[in-house]
């Protein structure tokens, strides 16, 4: 439960909830009025008319400071601040790292469970809703053996092989459930139980949904977008042709992200999807240290260090964190780095080394990655 909702974070939600989940709308109102807090002032939402906004979109600007409006909206906060964990906003220092460079990332993200997790380096598994019982006990086995060996699973709370690949993560408190709705709300319902034990067991439930959005058929694949953009690259276990997950698949191509399947059967039609996939380009894997081995990370995971645990923002001194938070898991230059700071080369370096030593950062070939371990240095 929140302990209270920040002023930037009422603005944000403000403009969030009158042009409901549009991004191109958000995008350009903050645009044209230069921040969340502009574009939603009384005066300013008169202006929305002159404007090339949905007719929607004015119509609820307009009416917004009636009282049944007034009431919608506080009842929206109420919500928040009775499901959420947290909420994450785009300018924060603590939004993932992952999703910054993507022009449709969501502006806000509300969540239950552990913010940091989804910073955390991730493998999105997904696939058919009406999984085989050979495909649960494949998408298991491998979410299993990828969270033991300290990535976070990802996928979406759906029935079937995304599943099967939440329980096999939380056997190593290491999963991540991206929904489709509100945050108040559970879909598949029969699944409440299930992303109870993602939040109690470490793990994280997090939608750019409000509350009281409803599971409707055109917001799973937006959600998709997140749980491959978070994803270091995409495991489709098992997908008929007509399967959601192709659809994954393609926006991680689009994200530039590597795409893998399991093949399976030729006659197989919970197969087709993942054949299709291959013929197009995806790395065929039967093994999960395939999926390692083809990412070829710079830190390589200290694979064989089991006993390493994950870092945690307890781990990390607090003048570090907003560094921390700007390096990802494939490395970026000091050039790179350096202009997004304000700070000299010489306090950067500096930085930089202070993580080094903390196990919390890699430098190879001049490009710097976080490192998973939290409590020995990540030098080869």
């Amino acid at each position: 439960m929140l302990n209270q909702i920040s002023k930037s974070q009422l603005d944000s939600l403000r403009l969030w909830y009158l042009v409901q989940h549009s991004l191109s709308s958000y995008q350009q109102l903050i645009h044209f009025f230069g921040s969340a807090e502009q574009a939603t002032t009384p005066t300013n939402l008169q202006q929305w008319s002159k404007l090339r906004l949905h007719k929607n979109h004015v119509q609820r600007a307009e009416q917004f400071q009636q009282a049944s409006e007034q009431k919608n909206f506080q009842s929206m906060l109420d919500c928040l601040i009775q499901h959420c964990d947290f909420i994450c906003l785009a300018e924060d220092s603590n939004y993932p790292t992952q999703l910054r460079p993507y022009a449709d990332k969501p502006p806000i993200l509300f969540g239950q469970g552990n913010l940091f997790n989804l910073s955390q380096p991730q493998i999105a598994i997904v696939g058919s809703r009406k999984a085989s019982p050979h495909g649960l006990q494949i998408s298991y086995d491998f979410a299993y053996y990828l969270a033991e060996k300290g990535f976070f699973i990802t996928s979406g709370l759906a029935q079937g092989i995304d599943q099967a690949a939440h329980i096999a993560g939380i056997k190593h408190q290491k999963t991540i459930a991206i929904m489709a709705t509100g945050i108040e709300q559970t879909y598949p319902a029969a699944h409440v139980q299930l992303r109870q034990q993602i939040v109690a067991e470490g793990g994280c439930v997090i939608t750019e949904f409000l509350p009281f959005t409803k599971p409707l058929q055109h917001n799973f694949p937006r959600r998709n977008r997140i749980v491959s953009g978070l994803s270091l690259g995409v495991l489709v276990a098992e997908a008929a042709l007509e399967s959601g997950s192709l659809i994954t698949a393609k926006l991680a191509a689009e994200q530039g992200k590597q795409i893998f399947a399991i093949p399976g059967h030729i006659y197989s039609e919970y197969h087709r999807g993942c054949h299709q996939l291959i013929r197009e380009g995806a790395t065929l894997v039967d093994h999960p240290e395939q999926i390692i081995e083809d990412l070829a990370l710079p830190t390589q995971w200290q694979i064989q260090q089991q006993d390493i645990p994950t870092a945690t923002a307890s781990d990390i001194p607090e003048h570090l964190q907003t560094l921390y938070q700007q390096l990802d898991w494939v490395g970026q230059d000091l050039d790179t780095l350096a202009s997004k700071f304000t700070m000299t080369i010489d306090e950067l370096t500096a930085q930089l080394m202070e993580l080094e030593l903390l196990g919390l950062c890699l430098q190879q070939a001049g490009r710097y990655s976080r490192c998973r371990a939290a409590t020995a240095p990540c030098f080869s």
